[in-house]
């Protein structure tokens, strides 16, 4: 287990560099970009996974 320390130490450099992306946002993020995909589309039923994928790789770029 990390010590209060230890995980203070690592919180601090991550905060300090910008680049950490906490999960929740990364996730808001991405189904944000699928909704337009989705939306773009008429919101034709049957491709969310599709619509997902596609936003979760466009996030990455």
């Amino acid at each position: 287990m990390m010590s209060l320390k230890t995980k203070n130490k690592v919180n601090s450099v991550s905060e300090a560099s910008g680049d950490t992306i906490f999960l929740p946002d990364r996730d808001a993020k991405i189904a944000e970009l699928a909704y337009y995909r989705a939306e773009s589309r008429g919101f034709e039923p049957g491709h969310e996974l599709e619509d997902w994928l596609e936003a979760e790789q466009e996030f990455l770029l």
